[in-house]
């Protein structure tokens, strides 16, 4: 595709953004907010130079986190500025980083925006987290000289394939990122065979996050809300069409289960599907005091609780891999030492799930059933639990330095736009 079409397909979608902006509205309110900057107008402001990090949703936002907590101790002189896309991204900035950083979202890819948003912030430096890749972005910041970094870089099997259908408008982009840092292998491969000449392999940052202090504590009195003598399971970042599945493997199970849907906007209609089961639940919000017996599943309704619902529970599943969804993060689940159960569709994390499979902290499960056997083994196997909650523990604390890694590259380059300036 020539960088002109896919500039003028951009520019003839444009008139429709704030209709679809309203319509995400309706569920969620926080995205009639801050319109301008999407649009590339901004009254943020900084007198120090800026290092600039795009996390587009929770997921990279918390991956980012040490990286971030280690840029404010090591670089006090520099702004960072964190961009993102969804309001969930930012509402998690606001509360992992509160006012030690600048937070805006980042402009749709069309060049009038894109460009104010170089030219108002001036960025020293770009870290781009994941595999964001904004043609007209790409081609402002190297025209405006500001190095770009793609950290924690995937590329599925799926997606590459998906790139390959635009040619060389994917090679001309990202041969202007200074260094593309792969979590795998697989991954660099991918990147390279689509056109990439900076490559290395870095590890993936999210197994360098940490769960917060407080979660043992707070999983220790949510367990006692939930019953210290009840088996609890919980079934984390579970998306469209899933929860159906997974009532139907729990049915008659002696546990609790907790379900917790990927994204906020979809608390009340999973509320409503164990409604129309007859299914006896409570939302997490509303839990003051112990539960009764008859109660079978906890709505997890809260944002920022992760980790205590892992702290919590016995084992867990990690939504998104029973539909075709791509898989959602283990690792929290594997540095909270749980044992984990995951669907066959992981391509989003396919290395952590061979690792965590491989070392003993995960299983694999091909559909509902298995689940349910799966379910029905751990409930039964308490010593089975235990091993593999330790084999979690060993897994993740095996791949951690990901951090380090990024952080001398990220030196590398601040040191040459400061001896450039």
């Amino acid at each position: 595709m020539p960088h002109a079409l896919y500039t003028l397909l951009l520019y003839l979608a444009l008139p429709f953004v704030p209709l679809k902006l309203l319509w995400r509205g309706i569920k969620q309110p926080e995205y009639l907010q801050h319109w301008a900057e999407r649009f590339g107008f901004y009254s943020t402001q900084s007198r120090k130079p800026i290092i600039w990090i795009h996390c587009v949703s929770v997921g990279e936002t918390r991956a980012a986190a040490p990286l971030v907590n280690i840029l404010l101790t090591q670089y006090p002189q520099y702004q960072l500025l964190l961009t993102h896309t969804t309001p969930t991204g930012r509402a998690t900035s606001e509360q992992l980083f509160g006012d030690h950083i600048l937070r805006v979202y980042l402009p749709y890819d069309v060049p009038f925006a894109v460009n104010r948003f170089v030219k108002h912030f001036k960025p020293k430096l770009g870290l781009i987290m994941e595999t964001e890749l904004w043609f007209n972005l790409i081609d402002a910041c190297d025209r405006h000289q500001v190095p770009q970094l793609l950290l924690n870089a995937r590329l599925s099997e799926k997606s590459a394939k998906g790139y390959v259908q635009l040619g060389r408008l994917v090679q001309n982009g990202l041969s202007k990122f200074a260094l593309i840092a792969a979590q795998s292998n697989e991954d660099e491969a991918r990147f390279k065979l689509l056109g990439a000449p900076h490559t290395m392999v870095a590890g993936n940052l999210k197994f360098d996050v940490t769960a917060p202090a407080e979660s043992e504590v707070l999983g220790q009195q949510l367990r006692a809300l939930f019953g210290n003598t009840r088996t609890v399971f919980v079934a984390a970042s579970t998306r469209e069409g899933e929860e159906p599945l997974i009532l139907d493997a729990i049915a008659n199970l002696p546990l609790l289960t907790v379900i917790v849907p990927r994204h906020p906007q979809r608390f009340d209609e999973v509320e409503q599907l164990l409604k129309s089961r007859h299914i006896p639940y409570i939302r997490r919000s509303q839990l003051t005091t112990t539960l009764t017996e008859d109660i079978q599943v906890v709505l997890g309704d809260s944002m920022g609780e992760l980790y205590t619902y892992y702290a919590a529970s016995d084992f867990a599943f990690i939504g998104g891999s029973l539909l075709k969804y791509g898989g959602q993060n283990l690792i929290e689940a594997a540095s909270m030492g749980k044992p984990i159960l995951i669907g066959k569709y992981t391509y989003n994390f396919a290395e952590a799930t061979k690792g965590a499979v491989q070392s003993g902290a995960a299983t694999q499960v091909r559909d509902v059933d298995n689940l349910r056997a799966k379910i029905q083994f751990l409930i039964d196997n308490p010593s089975k639990r235990e091993k593999m909650g330790l084999a979690a523990l060993d897994f993740s604390k095996a791949s951690t330095g990901t951090t380090v890694r990024m952080m001398h590259l990220i030196g590398q380059y601040l040191q040459s736009t400061d001896t450039s300036t």
